[in-house]
């Protein structure tokens, strides 16, 4: 029997025990991402003459505003949870300034919030590769986090309503934590051109965006335990160990889009083989490992191969093995090293 045929017949086997469907149906937990954003500039529509919107190229500052005006709020992604990402973030704010104590021209209000907001949040990896999208709104600037909210979060009240791509049908919670050695926003003239706003500069800031995932990366499990197989295709068990260094397969649901696509809940074409669209790690008791392949299973639906290399350091006995992708960990699994 050739490799392929091998493979086949696992994922049948695969398929036939419900796995794809059973890890589907488990509810996923929160997930926390802390997106890093620099050249942070907010535009405020400071003026009625809709023909200086966007035609000074030097920095130029907003006229001073009372309250509930307009801005648009454009800033770029550097990081996502320490990792390099890409990616544009975009707000559309109107000013509030609501208070308990308001001086003259505040909004009195029995909480304490400074602006109500749309936002989109757009994820490249580093080189570029749309990874998805969050949408959020709510009320944002000062005041205190709403319960529940990540312990880091130090501002903002902003419902994630849904999102596209790897965070798909997502949802959850949107705010600000503390970002060391930032930069203050800088509030612009809607006459400023936001052609030149990384050249003119701006501030930087991190995100907080506590996300519902609709399903998580997850080793699928057999009778025979973690799907995870050497480069025959047969199983790793307790007869059977991984050693130090070697390649391992493991196949996993939750993987997200790939690149090329196909249609949402259609199987995987034969070919050519689709690669996972989001960035993909393993982790092995903790530690990276190498990842040299992540590609969707054909004739599977949510059934993917992610092939990694056993650290040549890991110590012998039980190890776990967690898949994250999108910056979304799945759980653990263990098999045996010897």
């Amino acid at each position: 029997m050739n490799t392929a045929t091998r493979q086949t017949l696992l994922v049948m086997t695969f398929c036939a025990l419900g796995s794809w469907n059973a890890a589907l149906a488990q509810v996923a937990p929160p997930t926390i991402l802390q997106v890093d954003v620099e050249n942070q500039v907010s535009y405020v529509e400071d003026t009625a003459d809709v023909t200086k919107f966007a035609t000074l190229p030097n920095v130029t500052p907003a006229a001073v505003l009372k309250n509930f005006f307009t801005s648009v709020l454009i800033g770029d992604i550097v990081a996502v949870n320490g990792q390099p990402a890409k990616g544009t973030i975009v707000f559309h704010l109107r000013k509030l300034t609501l208070t308990p104590t308001p001086n003259p021209g505040d909004s009195i209000a029995d909480i304490g919030r400074g602006t109500l907001e749309v936002a989109v949040i757009e994820i490249q990896t580093s080189d570029g590769t749309p990874v998805g999208s969050l949408m959020s709104i709510g009320l944002g600037g000062v005041g205190t986090p709403p319960p529940g909210a990540p312990l880091a979060q130090t501002q903002g009240n902003n419902a994630i309503v849904s999102g596209t791509g790897a965070f798909l049908g997502a949802h959850g919670l949107k705010g600000q934590a503390v970002l060391p050695n930032a930069i203050p926003l800088r509030q612009a003239s809607i006459a400023e051109d936001p052609a030149n706003r990384r050249k003119n500069g701006g501030g930087s800031s991190r995100f907080l965006l506590t996300i519902i995932p609709m399903s998580v990366p997850q080793v699928v499990v057999t009778s025979g335990g973690p799907a995870v197989t050497h480069s025959s295709f047969s199983l790793v068990t307790a007869s059977n160990p991984a050693v130090p260094g070697e390649v391992l397969s493991a196949f996993v649901t939750g993987l997200g889009p790939t690149r090329p696509g196909v249609d949402p809940g259609t199987p995987f074409p034969p070919g050519p083989l689709a690669v996972v669209n989001s960035p993909v790690t393993v982790a092995v008791n903790g530690e990276p490992a190498e990842v040299l392949a992540a590609v969707a299973l054909p004739g599977a639906v949510d059934g993917y191969q992610v092939n990694f290399r056993i650290p040549p350091d890991a110590a012998k006995g039980t190890a776990t093995i967690q898949v994250t992708a999108a910056w979304i960990a799945g759980p653990a699994v263990s098999i045996p090293i010897q």
